[in-house]
């Protein structure tokens, strides 16, 4: 059987950390304007610390879009549940995180399921607003797997809204998108939104 491979290098951060040694100073700097001593045994290593974590969060794994052919010509949707993601809201810097509920119905080809997550990955660790998150995975799997149609849910928890501003702990905010057969045929959609448990 042959398989398509797509290969998936890192991509181009928006404001990426290109130089740990200056974002630590920065995160140093900032954590001393909040009133962190950053001098002490336990918090001297903080700001270096605060810079790898965002270098880690803004980095999605390498990885290759495999896809085969559709040999049973399987023409029902094909939905994954509860792909864990973490993103940074592009405004606050704070992380918003919740599970996304990717689906699509095949045409000549179908892809390796570990792959939505991966898709799932490549773009949420950057800085995003939830909106365009679910977009991007939809039109990303839409345009290299030409499906019939493509469907996107996403749950999130912003902390941004939870921790600060108005504070509304528990507060989980769904956005989908949807493309093809998914968004043009009612029943197809409604199929798809059923199975997400984000009925329409």
């Amino acid at each position: 059987m042959s398989t398509t491979e797509l290969p998936l290098g890192p991509l181009p951060l928006q404001g990426p950390i290109t130089d740990l040694e200056q974002a630590a100073a920065g995160a140093e700097a900032m954590l001393h304007c909040l009133g962190l001593d950053t001098t002490g045994e336990s918090t001297c290593r903080t700001p270096e610390r605060m810079a790898a974590a965002y270098h880690e969060l803004l980095r999605p794994r390498e990885f290759t879009l495999t896809t085969f052919p559709n040999d049973e010509e399987y023409d029902e949707l094909l939905v994954q549940q509860d792909i864990a993601f973490v993103s940074l809201c592009e405004h606050h810097g704070l992380p918003f995180t919740g599970t996304a509920t990717v689906g699509y119905l095949p045409g000549e080809r179908i892809v390796g399921l570990s792959k939505l997550a991966r898709v799932v990955e490549r773009f949420s660790r950057r800085f995003q607003v939830q909106e365009r998150l679910t977009k991007q995975i939809a039109i990303y799997l839409d345009d290299h797997l030409a499906p019939q149609g493509v469907g996107v849910v996403m749950r999130a928890e912003h902390m941004c809204m939870t921790l600060r501003g108005v504070q509304a702990a528990g507060t989980t905010t769904i956005t989908s998108s949807l493309r093809g057969l998914l968004l043009k045929d009612g029943h197809t959609r409604t199929e798809f939104f059923n199975l997400a448990g984000a009925r329409r």
